[in-house]
């Protein structure tokens, strides 16, 4: 990198695939002229991601593009398919295992569920407590004031730590899982739709609480997400992901006002906004085509206004449009160029409630 600091987090040439391998009535029926296969899911094709330290990245895309696979890839859950990790510029593959544990601690990552991530048979000062004390970090004996400090700090009575996750309501149990991942004082946090299942008001609270966290302790976060409104408000930086892969990324104020990919042009349009408001809702044509059998070039091109015959063969690569901006799209080429229409002005979303 020219001498630069490398990236925090980077991912290069990553791909997941879930494989359900036949079972034995499959095999039974292949021996008699049956055509049956494994099932492979491509949750994730081949993606290059670089977060640089102190930097929120907002992933955003429709259910089922592999977000939350990504997210977990880059926390180290689950093994790429295909392609490297590295933190802090080293591959993490190749670490010698004391290195390869701080480098594991110093990522964690907040689920979407904050109700299903928690133990209900631990209480919470076992629950944000545990590994901390594992990996030595604190003593036993320190416990109790290691974790009364975590849940002050983000904003619950340390007098409840004695208490079961079903004692708590869902924005106080989403505090304790932001608790829990603090304890082991990591750099990254990887949030998976971290305030989805909340209440906007206390959406609004545990955003700021993000933000409040970061300025204290210098965190990166990807903040994975389907709210757009969310993201934009959180990140300094959006990705835009669509069935396995990224077809833009760019500084949040410059995408959200001119985006460029079809797919993400798509999505801004249709964010409800008060300007618009005699405006009928249209979706994006037609259904996210099955990871089982990704269609081939372009994966947008069978939902895309402007598709032509290449994008049917050829997948585009993800380069850079301008300073900072990549996008995959055989719409950049010059020679291939057809300007689509021009996008209504990005909506001008607020966090409520923010205080």
């Amino acid at each position: 990198m020219n001498g630069a600091q490398p990236p925090l987090l980077e991912l290069r040439g990553v791909s997941k695939r879930f494989v359900k391998s036949l079972d034995a009535a499959a095999r039974i029926a292949n021996l008699f002229g049956a055509n049956a296969r494994d099932e492979v899911v491509h949750a994730v094709d081949g993606v290059d991601l670089a977060i640089r330290q102190g930097e929120v990245v907002g992933l955003v895309g429709e259910s089922g593009c592999g977000k939350s696979t990504l997210g977990r890839l880059a926390v180290g859950l689950y093994t790429p398919s295909e392609g490297r990790r590295f933190w802090r510029g080293e591959d993490v593959a190749t670490l010698a295992p004391a290195a390869r544990r701080r480098a594991q601690l110093a990522i964690q990552m907040i689920f979407q569920d904050p109700y299903a991530s928690l133990n209900p048979r631990m209480r919470v000062q076992d629950i944000v407590g545990e590994a901390p004390v594992v990996h030595g970090l604190v003593g036993k004996s320190a416990q109790r004031e290691y974790v009364a400090s975590l849940l002050e700090r983000v904003g619950l009575d340390a007098s409840l730590m004695r208490r079961f996750p079903h004692q708590f309501s869902g924005g106080q149990r989403a505090r304790i899982g932001i608790a829990r991942a603090l304890a082991v004082r990591p750099e990254f946090l990887v949030c998976d739709e971290a305030v989805a299942a909340l209440d906007v008001s206390i959406q609004a609270q545990v955003l700021n609480l993000f933000i409040r966290l970061r300025e204290e302790l210098g965190l990166t976060y990807l903040f994975i997400s389907h709210d757009l409104g969310v993201v934009q408000h959180l990140s300094d930086r959006v990705v835009i992901m669509y069935l396995g892969r990224v077809v833009e990324t760019a500084p949040t104020e410059a995408l959200y006002e001119q985006p460029n990919h079809p797919y993400t042009q798509a999505l801004l349009a249709e964010v409800p906004r008060i300007d618009a408001r005699h405006r009928r809702f249209a979706a994006i044509e037609g259904e996210i085509p099955s990871p089982l059998a990704p269609p081939p070039g372009c994966h947008f091109h069978p939902r895309c206004l402007h598709a032509m015959p290449r994008c049917k063969i050829e997948r585009p690569t993800l380069r850079e449009i301008a300073p900072g901006r990549l996008s995959a799209c055989h719409l950049n080429d010059g020679n291939d160029r057809n300007d689509p229409p021009p996008v209504a002005a990005a909506p001008d979303t607020e966090v409520a409630n923010e205080a």
